[in-house]
């Protein structure tokens, strides 16, 4: 009787003091007491029977009310206008409604799998979703939002639970988003990265011709696009295609840079474009200045490629040729100046390279304080602690140099005493992620980047000076062209000059690959600063350990795809960065192996060394695992996978870059 409006609990107050009333009456005049008795049985009994007679009442307007709703309820669901279903925890369907059964073409459904009904339909998707988070179904060229209903359980697709699925159809609104999508104006620009080179050694009776050519190749290309293309400069343009148009050039990988590249008008040299794309603007200045952004990417990853890009990332095309040497050395005397003065500007000085530094980083690193000393002002090294690829010079340079180790600090000591007046230079990097002490970056509003490698969708933010050249060979190759313009005399001492000769012999493998004529000319200068190559070559022994450890990856590498070698270090120690990457370079000397990658574990992470000849770009390849480097060396770390996994994956990624080749 809980549950009822009316019960004997609500008057039990009244009924005591009447039954105290009797008792205490009675004990004066029992005849008045017995009546009154008989008068308040009476009233009990007709409350009792009126009480009785509501709750009838009641109960009958409640199960009217309950029919009523149901009724309702139960006409909703079967008359409903969109398609309904339940399925069970294995995706079989248990119940459906007419516009359900319309949609799947009729026959019989029931204790069909859903998947089986509709091929687009994910079971394990749809246990990922939460409660009324909608799966986006294609089905008959409709599109559908599929909003799960979790009617037992816990509110998740599990075992035991049915699943109620809403089919909401927004085709309408899909194709008026593909038809926005598809016309909206995408913004591109254009370098061609060589044009005076092309020009001025192209003869005078073709050079019409040649110019004429390109701008009829680029016009003609983006033409077939429904684009339109303004030439602004002599060497750059300005293009507006629609989207559909992009995802189309997208599809075709940009192979505008392989038409201008094969451009022959007699040309001397192959003519190479940057391409700079904002796929993602708001508006089109947004656009443009996105755009801007991306080609100078581009030109800093050493030009020949296309950079999308798409917001928060970027895409990559092209960039598989080796970036040409330029010969005009008002840049590096330009920034030699630039960093005079802010090194004459600032207070301290700190100089960082990357996490696990190789010789160019130290090497160039001990340039640039160098140039520090020579401004009087006071240079700290940020170096977290030594490995085995600079252990050798390290070594001498507590022998030969102990004053520069007593200016060698850690991330942590340099985050104490560094702050806004001072100066950071970044060498050999441009990654904050990869930097010896990131948080740095944000102690300082001056920071300066000096780096040769391509550049990556990473960047330090906003650096006051940059000095960012691909094509050359090293970075301690740059520090000493700075050097030599920030001062008449260098001042280097002999053990800072075989550093950054170090740093060049190593990036340039002995001076066989990325190696022009200006890597010639700056270690003449570390020649004539003092350097002794004979100790240079011994700063590269190896002990016992490592050299049989390097000989067991090259006896146990396997060739795949006929040209590329891969090997692994099955043996963890402290050397093994430096022992993949020697074995990497090693393979490199075996008939028909163009490319080669060595793995290797260090920390709970699979390093990769790549090395290549110059045909194929292990930069590219590595790009895809979230490495980098350069066309012909490269590097890159995998995390949560095992070596076995991690080499798998590999030759997958170099499957796909060569079959993206072999299409061009």
């Amino acid at each position: 009787m809980k549950d009822k409006l009316f019960t004997w609990a609500d008057n039990r107050i009244y009924l005591i003091i009447m039954a105290l009333m009797v008792l205490i009456l009675a004990f004066f005049q029992p005849i008045v007491a017995f009546i009154m008795a008989l008068v308040v049985g009476y009233m009990v009994f007709y409350t009792h029977r009126k009480i009785e007679e509501k709750n009838r009442e009641l109960t009958k307007y409640i199960e009217g009310l309950s029919h009523t709703f149901d009724s309702a309820a139960k006409h909703a669901i079967f008359n409903m206008p969109f398609p309904l279903s339940f399925i069970d925890d294995v995706g079989n369907v248990t119940w459906y409604n007419t516009p359900f059964l319309e949609l799947v073409g009729g026959g019989d459904v029931l204790n069909r799998s859903i998947s089986e009904l509709i091929p687009a339909f994910n079971i394990t998707e749809l246990s990922r979703k939460k409660e009324n988070e909608p799966l986006d179904i294609n089905y008959m060229d409709k599109c559908f939002k599929v909003l799960p209903n979790f009617i037992e359980g816990k509110g998740s697709f599990a075992k035991g639970n049915i699943t109620m699925l809403y089919w909401v159809e927004d085709t309408d609104y899909q194709h008026l988003l593909k038809m926005y999508t598809d016309e909206k104006t995408i913004v591109a620009l254009i370098n061609v990265d060589n044009y005076d080179d092309v020009k001025n050694s192209t003869p005078d009776t073709h050079r019409p011709m040649v110019l004429a050519e390109i701008d009829k190749v680029i016009s003609s290309y983006f033409g077939k696009y429904n684009g339109l293309v303004r030439k602004y400069e002599n060497d750059k343009y300005l293009v507006l295609v629609d989207h559909n148009g992009l995802m189309d050039i997208k599809t075709k990988r940009f192979d505008l840079l392989d038409q201008i590249r094969d451009l022959n008008m007699g040309n001397t040299i192959p003519i190479t474009l940057s391409i700079g794309v904002c796929q993602a603007g708001k508006t089109l200045l947004d656009s443009y200045r996105n755009a801007n952004a991306a080609i100078d990417i581009a030109l800093g990853r050493g030009g020949d490629q296309a950079v999308v890009n798409i917001g928060n990332s970027f895409d990559f095309y092209g960039g598989k040729s080796k970036a040409m040497e330029k010969r005009n050395k008002v840049k590096a005397r330009v920034i030699g100046d630039a960093l005079r003065q802010l090194i004459d500007q600032s207070g301290m000085v700190f100089v960082m390279g990357h996490k696990n530094p190789d010789m160019d980083s130290i090497g160039s690193s001990i340039g640039v304080m160098r140039a520090v000393e020579n401004r009087d002002k006071k240079a700290f090294l940020v170096l977290n602690g030594e490995n085995p690829s600079i252990r050798n010079l390290m070594d001498r340079m507590r022998q030969e140099a102990p004053e520069l180790e007593d200016k060698i600090i850690n991330g942590e000591a340099a985050l104490e005493i560094i702050d806004d007046k001072d100066l950071m230079i970044v060498v050999d990097n441009h990654k904050p992620s990869l930097t010896e002490a990131p948080e740095l970056l944000e102690k300082t509003n001056k920071v300066v980047v000096i780096d040769h490698h391509r550049r990556g969708a990473e960047f330090i933010k906003d650096p006051v000076l940059t000095y960012l050249e691909p094509y050359a060979s090293s970075t301690s190759e740059l520090v000493t062209e700075v050097l030599t313009y920030m001062s008449a005399e260098t001042n280097l001492t002999k053990f800072e000059a075989e550093a950054m000769l170090a740093g060049i012999t190593v990036d340039t493998k002995n001076f066989s690959f990325q190696t022009g004529v200006r890597t010639f000319e700056a270690a003449s200068v570390l020649k004539r600063a003092g350097a002794d190559t004979t100790v240079v070559k011994q700063l590269f022994r190896d002990d016992f350990s490592t050299f049989i450890n390097k000989a067991e990856v090259v006896r146990s590498a396997k060739m795949v795809f006929d040209k590329i070698a891969i090997g692994r270090l099955e043996v963890t120690n402290d050397d093994s960065i430096l022992i993949a990457a020697q074995a990497a370079n090693e393979l490199l000397n075996i008939n028909d192996v163009e490319a080669s990658f060595v793995l290797s574990k260090l920390d709970d992470k699979i390093h990769i060394s790549g090395r290549s000849l110059g045909n194929i770009s292990v930069q590219l390849i590595l790009e895809k695992l979230g490495g980098g480097g350069h066309l012909t060396s490269a590097g890159a770390q995998i995390e949560k996978l095992s070596m076995n996994d991690a080499e798998k994956l590999l030759i997958d990624i170099i499957g796909k870059f060569l079959k993206e080749g072999e299409k061009k």
